[in-house]
């Protein structure tokens, strides 16, 4: 295969695994806390990643300030964006929370022009307008506004924004793995510190596999997607992370029988379309001033 052929099947592969976590933590989660979840599962994926780091020889503490305040600021960003994204995963069809994460490619977009003034034309404008309706077809607030789990999700993608962004902004000397054993950690922490005001539950032996299960998953998950960026061009390898939308929608419907309406599905189509094309201007904006600077 060409680089571009794994990098696509690789970030089809990660879309998989975070789904099939989503779905297992999902499916646990009417018998569990979230709390106890991010924990467990926590302890696990964090062994997992902490194995592999080490056997990549990432674990280099001599980052820069600036790169340590950036990893410092992604990390609470994840814990945010993990809180946020299973609070509102257990509230509504995974489809749903899906689609609207989907928005993820347009929010960054918009946010790199409003915080570090990176240009952006009229029509990647159209196109983050066009998500944005697609989105409100999607969590549809009615007449007292937004519902608590639609509010979770928008707040999970303003997490995932934010640490998106502060990523963009370390320098090349941070090693990924570095990056995402440091985000596990936290989030493990931030799990034990929210554990602290409930009880646990007693944890059955089917859910220690759907737990154990997740956190390979949410590691192969990692893994893939951390090789799907050596491989291959990322403008053409980054629209497959569309797939976890399908991904999604059959687990949804398997697992859980939801499958969503004609006005979600339209409104997920229209994150989808625009993001695409916000992609796809982004390529093509890179191509060019390669091209003017020779």
């Amino acid at each position: 295969m060409t680089p571009n052929q794994t990098g696509a099947l690789l970030m089809m592969g990660a879309m998989a695994a975070f789904t099939f976590n989503d779905t297992l933590v999902k499916a646990v989660g009417d018998a569990l806390p979230l709390s106890q979840i991010l924990v467990l599962r926590g302890l696990v994926a964090s062994l997992l990643i902490f194995g592999l780091a080490r056997f990549q020889g990432s674990l280099r503490l001599s980052l820069s300030r600036r790169d340590w305040g950036l990893v410092a600021l992604r990390c609470l960003a994840e814990a945010g964006a993990t809180f946020c994204f299973l609070t509102a995963l257990m509230r509504m069809p995974i489809a749903n929370i899906t689609a609207v994460l989907q928005m993820l490619p347009l929010t960054i977009t918009l946010g790199a022009a409003l915080l570090f003034q990176e240009p952006v034309g009229w029509r990647r404008m159209l196109a983050i307008l066009a998500g944005f309706c697609g989105m409100l077809l999607i969590v549809r607030p009615g007449p007292e506004g937004f519902d608590v789990a639609s509010l979770y999700a928008l707040g999970a993608v303003a997490f995932v924004t934010l640490r998106d962004l502060s990523t963009r902004r370390m320098s090349a000397q941070v090693p990924s793995m570095l990056v995402t054993l440091t985000a596990s950690l936290t989030v493990l922490a931030f799990g034990g510190v929210l554990s602290l005001g409930q009880d646990w539950q007693p944890v059955a032996v089917d859910q220690w596999v759907m737990l154990i299960a997740a956190a390979c998953f949410i590691f192969g998950g990692y893994l893939c997607s951390v090789m799907t960026m050596r491989v291959g061009d990322v403008a053409t390898v980054s629209p497959f992370r569309y797939s976890g939308l399908l991904w999604a929608l059959i687990l949804g419907w398997l697992v859980f029988g939801d499958w969503p309406d004609a006005l979600t599905l339209l409104g997920g189509s229209l994150v989808v379309g625009a993001g695409l094309f916000t992609l796809y201007r982004e390529h093509r904006q890179s191509r060019l001033a390669r091209a003017a600077n020779g």
